[in-house]
């Protein structure tokens, strides 16, 4: 929820007073992208992403400009769901299709694992500027700019990468079964529930900070905040790309995860704004090196006629999950304040690692 969920929650509290509202139509957002995802990448193995990038771009432009168009003039409340339904359904799964590029380049070597602690990396880079850029458009700006500059954004990637013909991989001729879900393995369903556990706690954790800044007078100050959350991340991603890992990538996902809960606890009893400063770089540490684990285990236990549609379902796990998280983060804070919301992070945590450390015998299985 860097730039796009995080623009949309700051938008609509801005312009209706309520959280719940506006975590409600976030979810929308985030839940039909990931309803969509992993249709949009069996597209994309099966007939080459250049097209699909093109297409959905103008899906997504269309429906985030209607968006901003109906909360701009008061529109009714449920105008707000379809538009928002329509923009995050055409949201291109771009993280899935540039790590597919790299599966394709150096796939079964050791520098596919530094490939995906970069791409990691300039993921986390995106989550430290994002949210102040965000945060500065929307509160500086105006609400709705906090949704168009993401939009900007989506717009020039999506081009540029469909102008990289050298670099897209060709569509697999490795037959696959007629209809199915790659989720449907064991170990890709097992990483797939962790992964929604820890979208859930991220999700929370951002929309729960929003509300922690504003109850402490600082609206401006949940932009940095979210900015150091993601630095914890950027910095043990750099840290865990320059290391040769013997360690199996299921134990790495597991120990990640672990790392990730334990950090939400300084969190949850943070009260002001400088201790919460160092409570969400801690709780950072654990969040890129589980998300480089689980790539790397995508690549181990699906073919690579799925293998876009698999780093896919992982996506669309922690985007089902930032869905759920909106929800309950905003139900949390209307009740009872961001503490509440930081509560419900902690719970998402441990449910992660319990799925991970349950599950350990299907995330070790390779595929055929």
């Amino acid at each position: 929820m860097s730039m796009r969920g995080l623009g949309c929650v700051l938008m609509l509290v801005a312009l209706t007073g309520s959280y719940g509202l506006a975590g409600a139509v976030a979810a929308t957002l985030t839940l039909s992208q990931a309803l969509t995802s992993p249709w949009l990448a069996r597209l994309s193995d099966r007939h080459g992403q250049r097209r699909l990038l093109v297409l959905a771009l103008a899906a997504h432009t269309s429906g985030t400009l209607l968006l901003v168009l109906a909360a701009q003039v008061s529109a009714p409340a449920w105008t707000l769901f379809p538009a928002a339904g329509l923009a995050g359904a055409a949201v291109t799964p771009v993280g899935s299709l540039v790590r597919a590029r790299w599966a394709g380049l150096v796939g079964g070597t050791p520098a596919l694992g530094t490939a995906f602690a970069l791409e990691s990396v300039l993921d986390e880079a995106v989550f430290v500027v994002g949210p102040v850029l965000v945060t500065a458009l929307a509160v500086g700006v105006a609400p709705a700019a906090g949704l168009l500059g993401p939009l900007v954004f989506a717009v020039v990637g999506s081009l540029y990468l469909a102008i990289q013909g050298s670099t897209e991989p060709g569509t697999s001729s490795e037959p696959r079964p007629a209809g199915r879900f790659a989720v449907l393995s064991p170990g890709l369903m097992v990483l797939a529930l962790s992964c929604a556990a820890v979208g859930i706690s991220l999700s929370v954790i951002d929309v729960g900070m929003v509300a922690f800044a504003r109850e402490r007078g600082s609206a401006g100050a949940a932009g940095p905040l979210l900015a150091l959350f993601a630095t914890g991340s950027m910095l043990a991603g750099l840290g865990y790309g320059a290391r040769d890992w013997r360690m199996p990538p299921d134990r790495r996902f597991l120990v990640a995860t672990a790392v990730f809960c334990a950090g939400t606890v300084p969190i949850l009893l943070a009260d002001g704004i400088v201790a919460m400063a160092l409570s969400v770089t801690i709780a950072g540490v654990g969040i890129a090196p589980a998300l480089i684990a689980s790539s790397t285990l995508v690549e181990a236990l699906v073919s690579r006629a799925a293998l876009t549609e698999g780093l896919t379902w992982v996506v669309t796990a922690l985007t089902v999950g930032a869905a759920a998280g909106a929800v309950l983060a905003g139900v949390a804070i209307d009740l009872s304040g961001s503490r509440a919301a930081f509560a419900v992070a902690f719970a998402a945590g441990l449910v992660s690692v319990l799925i991970a450390a349950i599950g350990r015998g299907p995330l070790r299985r390779k595929r055929p």
